[in-house]
């Protein structure tokens, strides 16, 4: 077997891992009596841990050449004073000494300091203790020295429990303070208290569902990612479908906490920090915890936009306010994600509709676009739960219809590809509103994220038919897999979740056992899928996390167990994911691009750049 994922290429620059540490109780030696030495002593406090400041501000002693600077008599900054009185640091008035580092620390990690930080400007002290710290394995930080740093702290945005850091890497202090400011002016305000909101619903869903678990029901708690490691993805069963018989049986014990991991992943930040207590009590209400019996579950609640003058945002039906006039049905494509790529209908539609009744998978960017006096409802899907979903969808778009609004059904890319849009229509139709619905077309994100992941769906020579298919039938049944045709692209939906089982029916043939949905007579003819037949992931196309996986069918399943999932997401199959893209390594099993979409600013370039010297197909700046 090959060898994992490589770079595509060797990293100009070294770079670390970054981690989060625990640091209450932990003792920080820091050296110094400046400025930065304040500003260590807060960062440590903050964090719990318990400061020593190491600063000889009165000396008699004659100092060397040597030792000059550590001895001469310094005058503490006023912050560290400040903490000295009050009693919140401890202040050790002599220069450093070897024996601090194994003397001064926790008894419980026989009093080793647990990190040190030098903070002035000598060199001789700098190099002294820096050799002393990493022969012990104690974490040092030096000021203005990166070879004598084993840690390094990073520019910290803070809100709440939310922290992001961002680092240079040593290069640019002053650059990464500027990048975190921007990062954070981009965030929604009161994403901290959000987090710290949906923490605290995770823990009490494990607190209740934990009562009724029992250890054969493990595997059902890892399937719904009850972990807490921020630097793990999405796993590559994320969206793993959820038949009947699971339902029924110990998977509905999950319920609320895959609705919790679907929101945290789907719903737009903006609308996450509109959440409220009450609306998250009224979902958990919503979903009756272990009972199998979905059908007594109350519609999800209305996300807020600007609350009527009545004070409730939900709908409201009345039969004497519209004076017996039904309202208008939109069915529209909001396309694969940038909401440059919307219709103008579809943004007409948006922003003239009372009530819109959104997908899951309709990106921020798009539901950014609605005005804030227009109630949204994002559709409550997730493994298991769909077809209920998409029933309360539908009563929400009936009863808005009959009080006389104007409806808007937003789903991504197109809605009659894979998008459910001709049984909403045959539905409206039944209850006698066929006449009140108007469909509008979206860029299918089928044929637009291959584009925009420099993968031509037809060329001369390459491809000379597209092939769009799903990766999941009905009710979760396998569909028959297309016959293999060197000169078509295949694009397969909703398949990611089940990629082992996709490849395997593409490459090998199938019997009854392999219950897929309908064996054809002629399977023995059918042409087998070569295992190095290139293929791509790609992800949350033409938004800025937008990520492609380069690969073969051999490999993908790896790819994706390795890599993690971000979805939404498809599988491109054929020799056309090769035609404007070269692999830079051979032997290399899969290749990952990383967001490297380029915003659609004309002003500038489009999003797609193709560079014709290296056949190379990439997004944004190389």
């Amino acid at each position: 077997m090959a060898s994992p994922n490589l770079p595509t290429a060797p990293s100009a620059y070294h770079t670390t891992l970054l981690t989060a540490q625990d640091c209450r109780e932990h003792v920080h030696l820091i050296i110094g009596s400046n400025p930065l030495a304040a500003s260590r002593v807060s960062q440590s406090l903050t964090v719990g841990a318990k400061p020593i400041l190491i600063a000889p501000v009165e000396s008699d002693m004659t100092p060397t050449a040597a030792d000059s600077q550590q001895n001469e008599k310094r005058e503490l900054h006023h912050n560290l004073a400040n903490y000295i009185s009050s009693g919140a640091l401890t202040h050790l008035d002599r220069p450093f000494a070897d024996e601090d580092l194994t003397t001064l620390g926790r008894s419980e990690v026989d009093n080793v300091v647990d990190a040190v930080f030098v903070t002035q400007h000598d060199q001789l002290l700098a190099e002294r203790v820096s050799a002393l710290c990493k022969r012990k394995r104690i974490p040092v930080n030096v000021l203005d020295n990166p070879a004598l740093c084993s840690f390094s702290l990073l520019s910290v945005h803070v809100d709440g429990p939310l922290q992001i850091g961002v680092t240079t890497n040593g290069r640019g202090c002053k650059l990464a303070s500027r990048i975190r400011r921007e990062v954070a002016s981009a965030l929604p305000k009161g994403l901290g208290a959000a987090c710290a909101r949906l923490g605290d619903v995770r823990r009490r869903i494990i607190t209740e569902d934990a009562e009724a678990r029992t250890a054969a029901e493990s595997a059902i708690a890892a399937a719904v990612n009850e972990g807490v490691d921020d630097s793990i993805d999405q796993s590559a069963t994320f969206n793993k479908l959820v038949t009947e018989l699971d339902v029924q049986a110990e998977a509905a014990k999950s319920r609320r906490m895959r609705w919790l991991a679907q929101v945290c992943e789907y719903w737009p930040l903006k609308k996450l920090v509109e959440i409220t207590d009450d609306d998250v009590e009224r979902i958990l209400q919503a979903y009756p915890g272990f009972s199998s019996d979905n059908s007594s579950a109350s519609p999800p609640p209305v996300l807020p936009g600007a609350v009527s003058e009545g004070g409730n945002s939900s709908i409201t039906t009345t039969t004497s306010s519209n004076n017996g006039r039904f309202g208008r049905i939109f069915l529209a494509g909001s396309g694969p994600g940038h909401p440059d790529l919307l219709t103008r209908a579809t943004y007409k539609a948006i922003q003239s509709a009372d009530l819109i009744l959104a997908d899951k998978l309709v990106p921020s960017g798009v539901l950014d676009m609605i005005p804030r006096r227009t109630p949204v409802s994002i559709a409550r899907k997730f493994p298991g739960n769909a077809d209920r979903a998409q029933e309360e969808l539908l009563e929400q778009a009936l009863e808005g219809v009959r009080a006389g609004k104007t409806v808007l059904r937003l789903k991504q890319g197109d809605p009659f590809i894979y998008g459910r849009g001709g049984e909403e229509v045959a539905f409206f139709r039944e209850h006698g509103l066929g006449d009140r619905v108007v469909v509008l077309p979206g860029i299918t994100s089928s044929l637009s994220a291959p584009l925009f992941a420099g993968i031509p769906a037809t060329q001369r020579d390459v491809s000379d038919q597209v092939l769009i298919c799903t990766g999941t039938g009905k009710k979760g049944k396998p569909p028959v897999p297309p016959e293999y045709v060197g000169s078509r692209t295949v694009v397969f939906l909703m398949a990611l979740h089940r990629i082992g089982g996709l490849v395997k029916e593409l490459t090998t043939r199938l019997g009854e056992a392999d219950g897929v949905a309908e064996v054809q007579e002629g399977e023995k003819q059918r042409a087998l899928w070569p295992l190095d037949t290139p293929c791509a992931v790609i992800e949350r196309a033409t938004c800025p996390d937008q990520r492609v996986i380069r690969t073969t069918l051999r490999y993908v399943e790896q790819a994706i167990e390795q890599e993690g999932s971000r979805p939404p997401g498809l599988l491109v199959v054929g020799r056309a994911c090769e035609a404007l893209y070269t692999p830079k390594q051979e032997g290399q099993p899969w290749v990952v691009e990383d967001g490297q979409f380029k915003d659609l600013d004309f002003e500038d370039s489009l999003g797609l750049s193709l560079d014709a010297t290296l056949g190379v197909a990439h997004t944004g700046a190389a």
